[in-house]
């Protein structure tokens, strides 16, 4: 019975699975300074890290090379390019910084998608279009924002501002 239970929880969390365990850097705040990063310098560290991580299958909860969910993924290119810590699940990542409309993205500001019933999805904008997050079905990789699919299921972006 235990494992039902268990196994219903991780199916109706998606990519929010695993608990929280580490505090944000008081990203909650309402003001929205630019990240310590210049956009272009930004983008040069994510699409570093890309390499570092492309292809990497997807697992619920992975937070290493050998499989990595799309929060922690989050979680590991804020912590290892910004020195930021972020909360560990999509649900909590939804709530940081401020909420931003689609046409004023910039480099490193999150993309969040309602994937299914109860699901959510987290990635973080490049530039052009195209975002960086780790898929259920690739593994690690960059969509586009204007893919029918990523169109359908666009939720809500965030800008997190380093205090």
């Amino acid at each position: 019975m235990r494992l039902f239970f268990l196994a219903l929880v991780l199916i109706l969390s998606g990519c929010s699975s695993s608990p929280s365990s580490v505090a944000t850097t008081n990203a909650k705040s309402d003001s929205v300074a630019p990240l310590p990063v210049p956009s272009s310098q930004l983008e040069a560290k994510l699409m570093n890290f890309y390499l570092q991580w492309q292809g990497t299958r997807y697992r619920l909860g992975g937070m290493s090379q050998h499989g990595v969910d799309c929060s922690g993924l989050v979680v590991l290119a804020y912590r290892d390019m910004l020195a930021l810590q972020l909360p560990r699940t999509t649900e909590e990542q939804a709530q940081l910084g401020k909420k931003i409309s689609k046409v004023n993205l910039r480099t490193g500001d999150l993309v969040l998608f309602k994937t299914g019933w109860s699901t959510r999805h987290v990635g973080i904008y490049l530039s052009d279009s195209r975002f960086l997050h780790a898929s259920t079905s690739q593994g690690v990789m960059i969509s586009r924002l204007d893919n029918r699919y990523w169109q359908q299921k666009y939720w809500q972006s965030r800008r997190i501002s380093p205090q």
